[in-house]
């Protein structure tokens, strides 16, 4: 069965993209501990980011790097934090989090944002890209 990143992937749902190659996804998190909390994903179903073969690990690495160094250049922050967890979606996805404060990638903490918000962010970012 398709993961909702699948269905993203597939354009059956919206998403606010940031970038986009032939293997990678970057998007905004619907649901984001801070503005600008963006997702990176491999475009093919993968459920455990271990499970990756080398290369598409690694690649996702680097598309995550050039996706974190737009965001810490659009968004006001002290640093972009990375991380992995993997277990509210079957499908390998990087957490990029703007962080001020340790509390900021707990995920205890949403942030409320509107459409415009989130369209104003994805110019933001993107114009770093």
């Amino acid at each position: 069965m398709a993961s909702i990143f699948s269905k993203i992937i597939s354009g059956e749902l919206p998403s606010y993209k940031i970038a986009e190659t032939d293997e990678f996804l970057a998007f905004l998190d619907i649901n984001p501990n801070a503005k600008g909390h963006t997702l990176c994903i491999p475009k093919k179903e993968v459920n455990k980011i271990f499970d990756l073969d080398e290369k598409s690990y690694l690649d996702l690495m680097v598309f995550s790097r050039k996706v974190a160094i737009a965001i810490e250049k659009a968004i006001p922050c002290k640093r972009v934090g990375m991380t992995v967890v993997g277990l509210e979606v079957p499908h390998v996805h990087v957490h990029l989090i703007p962080l001020n404060s340790m509390e900021d990638i707990r995920f205890l903490n949403k942030a409320s944002l509107t459409t415009q918000e989130f369209q104003n962010t994805v110019k933001a970012i993107k114009a770093y890209l």
